[in-house]
């Protein structure tokens, strides 16, 4: 097989690394030496180095954050040259790699059961509310999407298409919230110039916004590592109803409530009591431990764990989200 290639293309790395924290859904953020933001922990992948590309990106993220991964899957490979989306950056902020360099971007979702506090410089625990302010239902509509309402409409126009994709993506005028979209909504916001990361990549200075609104949209990260972000949290948002992985953010022993709050974070929309319960009933995915936590601030509480051991015997399905208006 004969023909040319171009060798300057770089594989990145990138993680999400996903926990619990006070009820948030927060996630492990870097900020390297000199950085205009955060971004994930991420590195270039060495061929020579580095024996499989997990491995590589469990020693990055241990590198950078002092923080050891537990569960771990390869989550996307973004490659498409001229993607309208961010561009994936590696030299920047990599001595290894050349400074004009197509960057392969593979991105890993990672759960951890604790924010545990890393204390490796510029290593940070971040709700994920800090990057998309308007994923977060849990107390209603979010203020931020009148703001990105009316944006979107001015940069819309007269442009039928442009209107419905705006109104079905960020359920305007009565549409419904799908919160899976995540990745979609914020292509849309990139697209339509909006995200910060949209200027930078095209080369233009960044269009001065009203702070409420610039605080509505979010904050920029580094290369392409919102895109990457949007992209675990649609996955875990969808995850959750066909596979038990929110239990792998939990810690052995936990109350029902705590369980219900944490998937609330995840999802980002409020769940109904009682009919959440009901369907862990149903589906027999905890059991009680028998004893109560007495630290929950109210009545104790009993605490219950995940029945790993049915994984291998028998299809375990995710849990039903009963949303609250339900």
């Amino acid at each position: 097989m004969s023909g040319a290639f171009d060798s300057t293309v770089v594989i990145g790395l990138s993680a999400v690394v996903v926990a619990i924290q006070d009820d948030d859904a927060v996630v492990l953020t870097v900020r390297p030496p000199g950085a205009s933001a955060e971004g994930l922990p991420f590195g270039p992948f060495d061929p020579k180095g580095h024996r499989t590309f997990e491995l590589a990106m469990r020693a990055f993220v241990t590198e950078q954050t002092r923080f050891t991964l537990g569960y771990v899957e390869q989550l996307y490979t973004f490659g498409d040259k001229g993607r309208d989306a961010p561009l994936a950056d590696m030299g920047r902020h990599s001595g290894d790699s050349p400074d004009h360099a197509r960057v392969i971007s593979v991105g890993y979702l990672a759960l951890a059961t604790a924010a545990v506090d890393t204390h490796a410089p510029g290593s940070e625990w971040r709700p994920w509310t800090r990057f998309f302010p308007y994923e977060d239902w849990r107390e209603g509509r979010p203020a931020a999407l009148a703001l990105i309402e009316e944006a979107l409409r001015q940069w819309a126009g007269g442009d039928a298409q442009r209107l419905s994709r705006a109104r079905l993506l960020f359920a305007l005028e009565g549409a419904p919230w799908n919160e899976e979209r995540v990745l979609e909504r914020y292509e849309l916001l990139y697209e339509a110039g909006l995200a910060r990361e949209a200027a930078r990549d095209r080369g233009e200075a960044a269009t001065a916004l009203r702070a409420p609104l610039s605080a509505a949209l979010g904050e920029p990260m580094l290369s392409d590592h919102r895109r990457i972000l949007a992209t675990a949290v649609s996955r875990l948002r969808g995850k959750l109803k066909y596979r038990p992985v929110v239990f792998e953010l939990m810690p052995e022993a936990f109350t029902l409530s705590a369980l219900q709050r944490a998937v609330e974070a995840i999802a980002g929309v409020p769940l109904h009591k009682q009919n959440f319960r009901r369907a862990l009933e149903r589906a027999d995915l905890v059991e009680g431990l028998g004893r109560m936590d007495a630290d929950t601030g109210g009545r104790p509480a009993e605490l219950y764990r995940f029945r790993r051991e049915i994984l291998g015997a028998r299809p375990v399905s995710g849990l039903s989200l009963p949303l609250l208006r339900d």
